[in-house]
């Protein structure tokens, strides 16, 4: 193998370590819940909208400290915020399922739109129950092409069924959940969740290996870590200096 050869092979290796390192992340939330929105609006959405969004795994879970019964085939539910809330978090489920991009929605990927949408909501249900609920207006706000789809699996059996896998899942949580939002990084509950709700950007950045992203080097207060940028000139010129040395 040539000295180039072993260059480019070097460089090939660290842009994909520096490419391949994703933080999964799950939102446990509700759609009316004040903290919920704000965290999603303000933490969450920001975030994912940045560059370091592209280093996040994200998962959202709509039910938080819901509680659910078994009636035959029919699955009734009692949520946080009433009624109301129960609505809101079928629509939010059948959302996440459903929603597709379609081939005018190039700015979009699936999970982008997801995000998108739920945002809207979010926004848009600070003042509910006192207007309308907003699935169909952010629907009509990034052109959902199926919303009679999500609709009709929100005021149907499916929804339901989400919405109790949703419950499922809260309920595998260890420890179990008590404050909603919650959100765990890597599948974990830890110290990170206080630091979540009022700079998520800064949790996922610890939850980061190393060598971080700029994106997570030039966070105000942030320490001095060596640079994924850094690290690739290091190395390059150390791929240099063996290469005037072979």
């Amino acid at each position: 193998m040539t000295s180039i050869t072993m260059l480019i092979a070097l460089f090939v290796v660290i842009i994909g370590v520096c490419t391949a390192q994703k933080v999964p992340v799950s939102v446990y939330y509700e759609s009316l819940c004040p903290d919920s929105q704000a965290f999603i609006s303000e933490q969450l959405y920001p975030a994912m909208k940045s560059p370091l969004g592209r280093f996040v795994d994200l998962k959202l879970i709509p039910y938080g400290k819901s509680n659910r019964s078994t009636i035959g085939s029919d699955v009734e539910f009692t949520c946080h915020h009433g009624p109301n809330e129960c609505y809101g978090n079928k629509v939010h489920s059948c959302a996440i399922e459903h929603i597709q991009v379609n081939s005018f929605q190039n700015q979009y990927t699936r999970e982008s739109l997801i995000l998108e949408y739920v945002n809207c909501l979010m926004q848009l249900t600070r003042n509910f129950p006192d207007q309308l609920f907003p699935g169909k207006r952010c629907a009509e706000q990034f052109k959902l092409e199926n919303w009679q789809v999500i609709e009709a699996c929100a005021n149907q059996t499916e929804g339901s069924k989400l919405l109790e896998k949703n419950g499922e899942l809260t309920d595998t949580l260890k420890p179990s959940l008590t404050s909603v939002p919650t959100i765990t990084f890597r599948h974990q509950q830890d110290e990170s969740q206080a630091l979540a709700l009022v700079n998520f950007r800064s949790a996922v950045c610890k939850k980061m290996q190393s060598p971080l992203p700029v994106e997570c080097t030039s966070l105000p207060n942030s320490a001095p870590v060596q640079s994924a940028t850094t690290y690739l000139m290091g190395l390059s010129s150390l791929g240099l200096i063996l290469a005037l040395k072979i």
